[in-house]
């Protein structure tokens, strides 16, 4: 008999703040700081968090700035935040603009949240920004002027360090919407800006819906992330460059518009863009792996699923990409901003990046007193090579010239890279849906192109997705998912906190509740688990029958597996959030 696992969640009110009073936000934090969900905190320009300062919000608080106002909120180096969110009260971050119960067109109505840290960049040129005194060897001096801030103090506007393990504070349960504020050309605000940030920095369950720029932009530093929601964005939903070194898991990219502008200014550009360093033979470079990606492109005028510049050196596990308009696999070597490209004084080529094991780490630039061991800079890919797509499912990539959707592997600019014939990879095309389904709307002119917004999303896995040779290995911050894509089968992690649900645009409920696994006279309970999420598993002889407690389990972000010989095979079970 089929069991049925059921996750039950509060749904976030849209009367969040309908007793809260206004408290407007006129001067920076220069001292530790408290906003409590019993306020609207109103910013009124560009709010600074000074060094030595720290900024808590609690769960369940709403900060805002009015539309065209433009402000924003900056973390600098040596200040902290704790953003406090959780699954039913998350924090949020937008414009007076959002109802808080429907989406709209808009971007641009205020700024976004930005974290400058100290950890290693490499940054020693850019044609659109001084570098100084910047040099091409990991020394730790290096520092850049964070994008879209307007302040001219170094200490304050100002990334880059010689700390990977910096601590920025923590990020949990976050909602970003409708920003992006225009500085000037090419100075744009992105949803949320991370500069240099260091390993000992927490974020998890972060939401970017509608944002002029870019989703999340990472420069540099050794931040890991987890459970990411990018939808609408109007340049590149996830965006990495001046090497990056930290570990990303679960992550969900819708790609479409969010104002009637330009693609890369309103309108969806690529999914992923990662760039390697500045310039190409700099270091350090970005060394990174992404597993357990969801990504849903615009067929009819995206460009790539993932793109590749400036000797990036990206392993991507066990990702789902899905209606994509360009490759899924992009090579597009520069940046523009004055970097050479892959192969550049001595690097890698872009072909020998996908054959070369991750150890080879360059010895081009490389002079460092902060790590003795170069290994010691590169610690997050740890087999496999430098480039690679592993157990990654493509399902409809590439769209033909009529707009049609074809089928067709990601491939590297008319090429087929090693990736694609190599069986051991593990790597599938096909036409079965490997997500129980999402819904568009009519098809719409947007920046002088076609496209057409996902409105609703169920993205639980189905099909091919619900098996995986190799699951990404467990190491504390990775998780070992048996499955492809940012869900399981039974579990859709964007309930309760973002403006997805609280839209009323993903299906929350169970889907397709597969059996539970046998054990001698018994039965396992199997549900992916969020961090201090407390779980109660309940039993009932029927669907409709009576639920009664079985047992509770606290998540700590692995893939629970709840054994016990005592349960009937011909039952049914659910696991609820207490």
């Amino acid at each position: 008999m089929k069991k049925h696992f059921i996750i039950a969640t509060a749904l976030l009110g849209a009367g969040i703040a309908a007793q809260a009073a206004n408290v407007d936000v006129t001067s920076d934090i220069a001292t530790s700081t408290t906003w409590t969900k019993d306020n609207v905190y109103n910013l009124t320009k560009q709010i600074y968090v000074r060094a030595g300062a720290t900024l808590t919000i609690q769960e369940g608080t709403l900060v805002q700035s009015t539309t065209g106002v433009g402000g924003s909120l900056a973390v600098s180096r040596g200040a902290k935040i704790y953003v406090n969110g959780t699954k039913d009260e998350p924090v949020i971050m937008t414009s007076t603009s959002d109802t808080l119960t429907e989406w709209h067109e808009g971007c641009n109505e205020w700024g976004n949240l930005t974290l400058m840290g100290r950890g290693l960049i490499g940054a020693s040129s850019d044609s659109v920004r001084d570098r100084g005194t910047n040099t091409k060897t990991p020394t730790g001096l290096n520092v850049v002027q964070m994008e879209g801030l307007t302040d001219d103090s170094v200490n304050d506007t100002y990334y880059g360090g010689n700390d990977d393990n910096d601590d920025s504070g923590s990020i949990s349960y976050l909602s970003l919407r409708y920003g992006g504020k225009v500085v000037g050309l090419a100075n744009e605000l992105n949803g949320l800006s991370l500069g240099a940030i260091g390993r000992e920095t927490d974020i998890h369950h972060v939401e970017i819906m509608n944002n002029v720029d870019d989703g999340i932009e990472i420069w540099g530093g050794t931040v890991n992330l987890k459970y990411l929601n990018i939808w609408n964005v109007g340049d590149d939903s996830l965006d990495i460059d001046q090497g990056y070194r930290g570990k990303i898991q679960f992550g969900l990219i819708v790609q479409g518009y969010s104002t009637d502008d330009s693609q890369g200014s309103g309108l969806g550009d690529n999914c992923i863009e990662i760039d390697g360093a500045e310039d190409s033979d700099a270091q350090p470079v970005t060394t990174t792996k992404i597993a357990n990606f969801t990504v849903i492109g615009n067929y009819l005028s995206g460009d790539g699923a993932t793109t590749w510049r400036d000797n990036a050196r990206v392993q991507y596990h066990n990702c789902i990409f899905a209606d994509i308009g360009e490759e899924a696999v992009r090579y597009d070597n520069t940046d523009g901003d004055g970097a050479q490209g892959y192969g550049y004084n001595g690097t890698l080529s872009w072909a020998d990046t996908w054959t070369t094991a991750y150890t080879n780490y360059s010895a081009v630039n490389w002079v460092s007193d902060i790590y003795a061991d170069q290994a010691d800079c590169y610690p997050v890919q740890t087999s496999g090579y430098l480039a690679e797509m592993k157990g990654c499912l493509f399902n409809y990539c590439n769209e033909s010239d009529s707009g049609d959707q074809i089928l067709a592997l990601g491939i590297v600019n008319g090429s087929a890279g090693a990736w694609e014939s190599n069986p051991a990879l593990d790597n599938i095309v096909t036409t079965a849906d490997p997500i129980v389904g999402f819904e568009r709307g009519p098809t719409v002119t947007r920046g002088g192109k076609s496209v057409a917004l996902v409105t609703n999303i169920n993205p639980c896995a189905q099909n091919e997705a619900l098996s995986v040779a190799n699951p990404e290995a467990s190491d504390g911050f990775f998780v070992n998912a048996p499955f492809r894509g940012a869900f399981s089968s039974s579990y859709n992690w964007l309930a309760g906190w973002t403006s997805v649900d609280q839209y009323g645009m993903t299906e929350t409920g169970m889907n397709g509740a597969a059996p539970a696994a046998s054990i001698a006279s018994g039965v396992v309970v199997s549900f992916p688990s969020e961090f201090g999420v407390e779980y109660e598993i309940q039993g009932a002889d029927s669907a409709d029958g009576d639920w009664s407690y079985v047992a509770s389990v606290v998540g700590d972000g692995s893939y629970i597996q709840y054994g016990d010989a005592d349960l009937q095979a011909s039952g049914f079970y659910r696991v609820v959030v207490k």
